[in-house]
């Protein structure tokens, strides 16, 4: 989730709604401009006895913080706590209950996103030797319950922890107990960001079930094979799901902020601290009738702020972001960019995808992101058959789309390499869940510590 820091600049008060459309129009950039921004998190347990630390404890998530700085990483603070870093990777920030993400610089290609990623890890992992803190890439704790879980010291965190009861029964496993991988992706008109829009939402189950890594909770099977994903099909329906409308004729920035205002708010920051308006309307505080702060108008900030408090599983900002994956290791933290960018960035790849979903109704697109939780690849496919039989399609649709741009290292590799994960999950036909399952039941005789015992991450 998004971290908070200080402007230098006085943001625009909103005066028009077409400064809500120039927001998203902002975003537009040629294709040469198009960058790559990956987002990852990952579970932090002590080595010693494989438990959640606290934010304050000797070893714990903020000395985990100010660890990091020595690698160039510059504290953010909010009431007095480190609550992210910054620096020229992009930020390091925390989740609530002290999944540490980090969400990265604005890329060229694949070979410096997968550059990033393995700087961050490597240097998490020194880090944690130093501290007795071990990291996990899974896409929801597999043993740890609520309770036993820290909460991190950030105002927003707890206006949302308040708030989830009220909305939905799983609203707090999503905060404090998922981890997920994230890509965020450039559009160069209003028509293209349509279209790499429905093409997103029509395939993440496809990512959600390659990526589906998140079988067990409180130490046992949970009978899905990405809970993560089931978690926010009761999150808040206010502000998740497929979004149907992005289909409809006509979809664009309009829409969408349409969509938008109608999310319930949050908060509003100002002066350094978060103002809880969970529930209230952003239409009321665009005519200065909010009331926590009457008389007063939002800026382009609070409609940023807002924005971020939106969890389809695509979301616009000025960026559009594929939200679908759970959290994993190395190798699959730099196979989900290489999965959107090969479908998106190039057109011949993007025209073809979207050839392939374009006949597929809203409602067997609703079945589809309902079935994949449970069945990952043998999800019923719209049209017959399982979800698996158009995986090996797609990736090739990528696998193309990548080549086409001819992004290439020094050592003149270009950047399909980073689809191998998930061709080798194809021609396995088992996901990561499945995978982890054979290990619990089989090597971990029913102890999901086993995976601490043999993290590799």
């Amino acid at each position: 989730m998004s971290t908070k820091t200080v402007s230098v600049n006085k943001s625009p008060v909103i005066e028009d709604r077409a400064q809500l459309l120039d927001y998203f129009a902002r975003g537009e950039k040629p294709a040469d401009r198009w960058r790559i921004g990956t987002e990852h998190e990952k579970f932090v347990y002590r080595t010693d006895d494989f438990r959640a630390p606290s934010y304050d404890e000797p070893g714990g998530i903020r000395d985990l913080l100010m660890a990091l700085t020595p690698y160039g990483w510059t504290p953010v603070e909010e009431n007095g706590h480190v609550i992210a870093l910054a620096g020229p990777d992009g930020t390091v920030s925390l989740e609530p209950a002290g999944q540490l993400e980090l969400s990265g610089a604005p890329l060229e290609n694949l070979h410096q996103t997968c550059a990033e990623t393995g700087r961050h890890l490597e240097q998490v992992k020194a880090v944690g030797e130093k501290l007795g803190l071990g990291f996990l890439g899974l896409g929801m704790w597999p043993d740890k319950a609520r309770a036993e879980l820290p909460i991190m010291p950030k105002g927003r965190y707890a206006i949302m922890l308040r708030h989830m009861p009220r909305v939905g029964s799983m609203g707090l496993d999503m905060m404090l107990r998922t981890c997920t991988i994230q890509v965020n992706l450039d559009y160069s008109s209003e028509a293209d960001m349509a279209k790499k829009f429905r093409v997103g939402l029509a395939l993440q189950p496809l990512a959600t079930a390659l990526f589906a890594n998140s079988p067990l909770t409180e130490g046992h099977p949970n009978g899905m094979l990405s809970y993560r994903s089931h978690i926010w099909s009761d999150t808040d329906p206010h502000r998740t799901g497929m979004l149907p409308f992005v289909f409809e004729d006509g979809f664009g920035y309009e829409r969408y902020a349409d969509y938008a205002l109608d999310v319930p708010m949050y908060f509003v920051y100002r002066d350094g601290r978060y103002i809880d308006a969970a529930g209230l309307s952003f239409r009321d505080f665009l005519k200065g009738e909010l009331s926590v702060l009457p008389g007063e108008k939002p800026t382009i900030d609070d409609w940023a702020d807002h924005l971020s408090t939106a969890f389809p599983e695509v979301r616009l900002k000025t960026f559009l972001e594929m939200r679908g994956a759970d959290g994993g290791p190395w190798g699959r933290i730099c196979a989900l960019p290489a999965f959107w960018v090969g479908l998106l960035y190039d057109q011949g790849a993007l025209d073809a995808a979207w050839d392939l979903v374009k006949g597929w109704s809203m409602e067997e697109r609703e079945a589809l992101r309902s079935d994949v939780p449970r069945l990952a690849l043998d999800a019923p496919l719209p049209g017959g058959g399982k979800l698996r039989d158009i995986a090996k399609d797609v990736l090739g649709i990528a696998h193309r789309g990548l080549a086409a741009r001819g992004r290439r290292n020094a050592s003149g590799d270009d950047e399909t390499g980073f689809l191998e994960p998930l061709n080798e999950i194809v021609r396995s036909g088992k996901v990561p869940a499945e995978r982890l399952l054979e290990r619990y039941h089989a090597a971990w005789d029913g102890d999901a510590t086993g995976i601490y015992r043999e993290n590799r991450f």
